[in-house]
Order: C-alpha cells, then structure tokens, then sequence
C-alpha cells in the first residue's frame, strides 16, 4: 500500500523554498500531493485558479510534475481532504521556531481528528527567511523577487 503525503499551504505565491520542501517529500513519499487551500485568517492576493496553475509550472520547472499532484481545496477541514485521498501523513515545511509553535497546536488537532501525523521539513539554509508574505511586499515595492521564486511566478508578479 503507498503512502501518500499530503503538502498543504496557500502558496500565495509559491517560493523556491516550497519547492524544496515538495521536491524533498516526493523523495520519501510514494504520492505527494501538493493541496492550496484557502485560509480564512489571510487576505489572498492571488486567486485560487492562478496558485494552482503557478504551481503546477513551478512543478514542471522543477522536473516534479510527474512526482506530485496539485489539488486545491477551499471547503472543509483539511483532513478531510487527506481521509478522501487516503493519505495519513501531512508534510509542512519549518523555517524557525515562530514555525513550530504556530502548527503545533494544528498537528495536535489533526491527529485528533483524523489520525493523520504531521512530518515536518526543515527548510534549507538559502530559504530560510523567504515567506510568500515577503515575496508579496517586495513585489509590491518593485523589489527583484526572481532569486525566491519559480520564474513563471517572478514575472507573474513583475508584469
């Protein structure tokens, strides 16, 4: 029976360092699946549509779009989007501690809920400080993006 892995986030844009995150995943796992989902709690610049089709460039450019699928979900709790699927392990990548403390709580309440485990990823060193937050400001500002993110997406953002 495969393990499936379940790698979720808004992705608003994607960065490099999801990337790595994913590219790392489909190493351990035998499917990946590489959910957008909406959060409430986050004021989306990018509409569902464009985060996923960025994604899936980003995962060509990659070489990984035979390794993973994307899958959005904006409906729902996002173990039920793993019970679905048959996935039992949610992959989420860490840049720091601000990171753990923020999806502990999350990770306690999904294997409460669904009895899916969480297997965290520390980042890579390079992208470390690279937030989509960031990608977004710097963008804005007119700031070079295109060493943090997928190309499709430097000149998404830059167009």
């Amino acid at each position: 029976m495969p393990t499936i892995a379940v790698v979720p986030g808004s992705f608003d844009p994607v960065t490099l360092g999801h990337i790595d995150v994913i590219r790392r995943a489909t190493k351990v796992f035998d499917e990946v699946h590489v959910l957008i989902v909406h959060n409430p709690d986050k004021d989306a610049l990018l509409p569902m549509n464009e985060r996923v089709r960025l994604m899936e460039e980003a995962l060509e450019e990659a070489g990984l779009s035979n390794k993973a699928t994307v899958a959005s979900y904006s409906v729902g709790l996002l173990v039920d989007y793993c019970t679905d699927v048959g996935a039992k392990v949610l992959v989420k990548g860490i840049r720091s501690q601000i990171d753990v403390a923020y999806e502990t709580p999350m990770v306690i309440m999904n294997r409460s809920l669904a009895d899916i485990e969480t297997v965290f990823l520390l980042t890579d060193p390079q992208h470390a400080h690279v937030s989509s937050s960031l990608v977004r400001e710097v963008a804005a500002l007119g700031g070079d993006v295109s060493p943090y993110v997928p190309k499709g997406v430097a000149t998404f953002l830059t167009a």
